[in-house]
């Protein structure tokens, strides 16, 4: 039996089809209406850490949409390696630069999360996952490349596509490394009683 959590009015602050995707996997589906992406400006402060930009960037994405009466849920994933914040890839040079750099390491992903509720209080939680790259033949970033799938994601690389054949250690949610933390969502979700 399918749950219905719609009763209560939920807005994704979010134009990503893989955040709305992972809500449906819990039983969240929401229609177009419910979809309110944040125009933000994403750069990092000055010397601010990795964690605290995910932080930063989830709240002020859910402050930016407006819908009296909701629940407003915001996410944000920075990629990193050490202190150093790994771009959205935009160019190909961007995502060959981020796969260099990941190559046989470990980095992590920070998921910062925002919930703010009818009342206007926000909610935030911080997931930290750990991925580690095999180290990465040129052959490997060329296809990789081909592939475009590095498009716009956090660190040049998509989990849940080609990018899985180099990953042979994660500690942490891969959900959050997809892009949304399904467990600390639902956590939230349920620490405000919305179900």
């Amino acid at each position: 039996m399918k749950n219905d959590y719609n009763k209560c009015r939920l807005v994704l602050a979010s134009a990503s089809p893989r955040r709305r995707d992972l809500l449906a996997q819990i039983g969240i589906e929401l229609t177009q209406e419910q979809i309110a992406p944040a125009d933000i400006d994403e750069s990092p402060i000055r010397s601010e850490l990795p964690k605290d930009l995910a932080r930063r960037l989830a709240k002020e994405k859910a402050l930016a949409v407006k819908h009296d009466g909701a629940y407003i849920l915001a996410a944000d994933t920075v990629v990193a390696c050490g202190r150093r914040i790994l771009p959205k890839a935009e160019t190909i040079n961007q995502a060959r630069e981020c796969l260099e750099m990941l190559s046989g390491r470990r980095h992590h992903v920070y998921g910062g999360l925002c919930l703010i509720t009818p009342d206007k209080t926000a909610h935030i939680r911080l997931c930290d996952t750990v991925v580690k790259f095999k180290r990465l033949t040129k052959r490997d970033i060329t296809h990789y490349l081909d592939s475009e799938e590095w498009h716009g994601k956090a660190g040049g690389y998509a989990i849940q596509g080609l990018a899985a054949g180099f990953i042979p250690f994660i500690q942490g949610s891969y959900s959050n490394v997809v892009g949304l933390s399904l467990y600390d969502t639902m956590q939230l979700l349920n620490g405000v009683g919305y179900f």
